[in-house]
């Protein structure tokens, strides 16, 4: 378990819900009551059992064992909050794929390749703005009855933004005639 970094976390004022790993050494002086029908399987408060864990994260940490019946697995989860229902751990755990899965999603489909600027503030618009352009395109997309899928529409869209050029030409699927003879006005590169 990387101590320091869920120290620095904590020293943040922040909590965490992490997954604890098989290894973990863990000394445990109180044990909570536990929803066994919720899937909590054990519930306690301690703290790392190793020297350099102890050392690096002075705090008490809680210990939740939890059953998950969709998958059928145990999971235990560390945090630094002491209060929470064990489910709430358990759950929020859960909801933090959601997040991750948002961010992946952002990462592919908002296509962000550089902030224009570095400040929270900078970072935070250009995302809103990507979101909001998204839907938009998409309803174009949509009520246009463009060729192709909505990535390709976004990247015309995003290649061509100053052309002056209509939409639907912009936007519709040119078909290029191959030339299989000479034309009277194709000039040859070398007069073979």
């Amino acid at each position: 378990m990387d101590f320091a970094r869920l120290s620095r976390v904590a020293t943040a004022g922040a909590f965490f819900v992490t997954r604890a790993k098989h290894n973990l050494r863990f000394g445990r002086p109180q044990s909570l009551p536990v929803d066994y029908a919720a899937g909590v399987r054990s519930d306690q408060i301690g703290r790392p059992r190793g020297s350099r864990g102890r050392a690096v994260f002075p705090w008490p940490l809680r210990k939740v064992r939890y059953f998950d019946a969709e998958t059928a697995r145990d999971l235990v989860f560390l945090t630094n909050h002491l209060e929470l229902p064990a489910v709430t751990v358990a759950r929020l755990y859960r909801l933090r794929w959601q997040v991750e899965l948002f961010f992946r999603w952002i990462k592919g489909h908002l296509r962000l390749q550089h902030y224009f600027g570095t400040s929270a503030n900078a970072v935070k618009t250009q995302i809103w703005i990507a979101m909001a352009i998204y839907p938009l395109v998409a309803i174009l997309h949509k009520q246009l009855h463009l060729p192709g899928e909505l990535h390709r529409t976004l990247q015309l869209l995003s290649v061509h933004p100053f052309e002056k050029v209509p939409l639907h030409e912009l936007l519709a699927e040119q078909v290029f005639k191959s030339l299989n003879g000479h034309s009277s006005y194709q000039l040859t590169l070398f007069a073979l």
